[in-house]
């Protein structure tokens, strides 16, 4: 990487090959490149210059449990980030149903995550966007913790933050109440989100919009009073709701024991000053109890079709988000090739169809 660092931005762009487009984060879009010296697969976002704040703490971080940043250089008008190729993400995993997710794979991703987590909140810096598409895993197993481009740095006295932050499931309470000041909670709560979704296989708070989702909040953990979360009513958007009695996470969580059980309820305490933090999660008997969390390598890997069914996904986003630039003026091309793998059985007429393109060149490889 210091050698990479060393040449000049033309050099370092030349040495990338673009290969496919992987997704979407915050501020960037995500490709799949190949490093033509050492021929590794890598993974390069191409970002805007708001990118700057999450390069600066991409630098500052260094864990198992954390994307890697090995490169940044601008060119032309982006900045490019060059991480390593993670294999898949943990809601691929989630949503393949031909996996079977064992207590201890659960515990294993879920440890993982906190680590991870525990080390940012330690280095004074928030996620603010925990999802299960932003847990990436390599192919040893690793999860890490990726898409720093909400990312913020905390700690200052009357710091004023914005509640546009992290995606409307796994957003805490208080967000959703409109808070301007918070702090480790927001990202504790995405993680019990994230711990239930693993459990149910499906979302656990799945709201269409911001009433809508503590609706459900409350639906399912009941609705917090002053006395059990001191200083709600007094959040910039707050408004009065139902109470609602809730359901016990014993009958939400059937099979969980009392260890798993601790650890939900620590992770879904309404008032973000007593719920649980990364170090104290991690303390909890949860993980010390047996079962123990599975080895990275025997953790399940995603079915192929499903891998396949996800870029192929993607690639139509890609081919929206061309076509969407070319409308606003933005971009100006004749020809848009794009590699997709023989598998996907692409149709150049459906594709053409779907885009509104009549250039649109694909090549299947």
């Amino acid at each position: 990487t210091a050698d990479i660092m060393a040449l000049d931005v033309k050099s370092r762009a030349k040495r990338y090959e673009k290969l496919d487009f992987l997704g979407e984060g915050q501020v960037n879009d995500i490709t799949s490149i190949l490093l033509s010296l050492g021929h590794r697969t890598e993974a390069k976002d191409g970002i805007n210059r708001t990118a700057l704040r999450e390069i600066k703490l991409l630098q500052e971080l260094t864990h198992p449990n954390i994307i890697g940043l090995l490169d940044a250089f601008g060119h032309k008008s982006n900045i490019s980030l060059v991480f390593d190729f993670m294999e898949t993400d943990l809601e691929v995993i989630i949503k393949d149903t031909s996996l079977v997710l064992t207590p201890a794979s659960i515990k294993a991703y879920i440890l993982m995550t906190l680590q991870g987590l525990e080390y940012m909140h330690n280095h004074w810096i928030l996620h603010r966007d925990l999802k299960p598409n932003n847990l990436l895993l390599d192919e040893n197993g690793v999860l890490k913790l990726a898409d720093f481009g909400l990312a913020k740095a905390f700690g200052s006295p009357n710091r004023v933050y914005t509640h546009q932050v992290v995606t409307r499931w796994y957003r805490a309470p208080e967000l959703l109440f409109g808070a301007r000041m918070y702090g480790v909670g927001v990202d504790m709560w995405a993680v019990g989100c994230i711990l239930a979704e693993l459990l149910l296989r499906v979302p656990f708070l799945a709201g269409d919009s911001d009433l809508d989702q503590l609706t459900k909040i409350f639906e399912a953990l009941g609705t917090p009073t002053e006395e059990t979360w001191p200083g709600m009513s007094s959040l910039p958007d707050y408004v009065s709701f139902k109470l609602f009695p809730g359901t016990p996470l014993e009958h939400i969580f059937s099979a969980a024991g009392d260890d798993l059980l601790e650890l939900l309820k620590g992770l879904f305490t309404f008032n973000p000053c007593t719920r649980a933090t990364a170090s104290q999660a991690l303390k909890m008997k949860y993980f010390s109890n047996r079962p123990g969390p599975t080895p990275g390598p025997q953790l399940p890997r995603p079915n192929s079709s499903t891998e396949a069914l996800k870029e192929k996904e993607n690639l139509l986003i890609g081919i929206k988000r061309k076509r969407d630039s070319i409308e606003q003026g933005e971009e100006n091309i004749q020809k848009y090739e794009i590699n997709v793998h023989d598998s996907y059985q692409c149709s150049l007429n459906n594709a053409q169809q779907l885009c509104g393109l009549k250039n649109l060149h694909m090549v299947c490889l």
